[in-house]
């Protein structure tokens, strides 16, 4: 979403942010329950660092990216007055395209080494809700359709900052299943668990923002039945932020000097994270990757299948592709 004023508005929420933190940490101290990662300070500060990198890199992706919104803002000949009706409108449609590009970002290999940043860890708690990717540019152009078709800038920014702050009170193991009305609409704790988690049944799931309803729809929907184990499915054992924040990258430019023609370098870039299957594959490629007795490749151990951004998910494939 376009975010060229929200790190502003998130200053007046950070506060709370910290002292739910605080209130979360104190709760595993005091009233553990077995099967939850609680806190770690390694992990938290890595969480931390990374947020606060978001921050900064993000006012200077902005500056360029401001003058492109505005001007796409500016010449569009419709323009949606914000009224009453239209807030929730907006909101709405808002929250469908947050949809899409969260999953576009599992699917699409060069968007997941950005996004896979947030996957990173161990941990499941409100922290991890702050660990995020220094290189989220491409995530704004998803929403210039709603900038051409007339939607000010300063609502969708409006509504883009909603969404975050919804999004952050639903990293937690401290909360359980709420009232079937609300898991039914609602992205929740539980099915948030079910998205962050590396349990193969579980890959590639959940991705709704505010509400869980479009999951439902485009049939990426998976209730929480078993307990989750959170991160990657190979994981990348370090609390480096600059190593975090740029391992995938690394790994993705390894594949593509080693690719012998251009269509295998822009099956790299634009497939899925599980594309590729020679021998010499990254050693981080098998982040992505879970072998099923369905369909592994009994030479190499990788699924045979990647998955489909457009294709509806069944149980023949769901160990394969990205972990996000």
């Amino acid at each position: 979403m376009p975010q060229g004023d929200i790190p502003h508005l998130l200053i007046y929420v950070i506060p709370g942010f910290i002292l739910l933190m605080l209130v979360e940490a104190l709760s595993y101290r005091f009233a553990p329950r077995a099967n939850e990662a609680g806190y770690t300070a390694k992990d938290t500060a890595t969480s931390l660092a990374m947020g606060a990198g978001c921050l900064l890199a993000d006012s200077l992706w902005n500056v360029p990216l401001a003058a492109v919104l505005v001007f796409l803002s500016e010449a569009t000949p419709v323009h949606w007055e914000p009224v009453w009706w239209t807030w929730p409108l907006v909101l709405l449609v808002q929250d469908l395209t947050c949809y899409w590009q969260h999953r576009c970002h599992h699917a699409v290999r060069i968007l997941w080494a950005s996004h896979v940043v947030h996957h990173s860890s161990r941990q499941f708690n409100f922290s991890t809700a702050l660990r995020q990717t220094w290189t989220a540019v491409a995530v704004n152009f998803f929403y210039l359709p709603m900038i051409v078709l007339g939607v000010p800038l300063r609502m969708l920014i409006a509504c883009g900052a909603l969404s975050l702050v919804y999004q952050f009170w639903i990293h937690t193991e401290r909360i359980g299943r709420l009232p079937r009305p609300v898991e039914f609409v609602l992205n929740t704790p539980s099915h948030h668990r079910v998205h962050h988690a590396s349990n193969g049944r579980y890959l590639d799931r959940n991705f709704g923002c505010i509400l869980i309803v479009w999951d439902r729809l485009f049939g990426t929907f998976e209730p929480e039945t078993e307990p989750c184990v959170y991160g990657l499915t190979k994981n990348i054992d370090t609390f480096n932020p600059v190593r975090v924040a740029f391992h995938e990258y690394a790994a993705l430019a390894r594949d593509l000097h080693a690719a012998q023609d251009w269509r295998t370098r822009t099956s790299y870039l634009l497939r899925g994270p599980g594309f590729g299957r020679s021998e010499h594959l990254s050693e981080l490629r098998s982040i992505h990757e879970v072998p099923t007795a369905a369909t592994s490749s009994p030479k190499h151990g990788f699924p045979a299948n990647a998955p489909k951004l457009l294709t509806r998910p069944d149980s023949r494939n769901r160990g394969a592709g990205s972990r996000q």
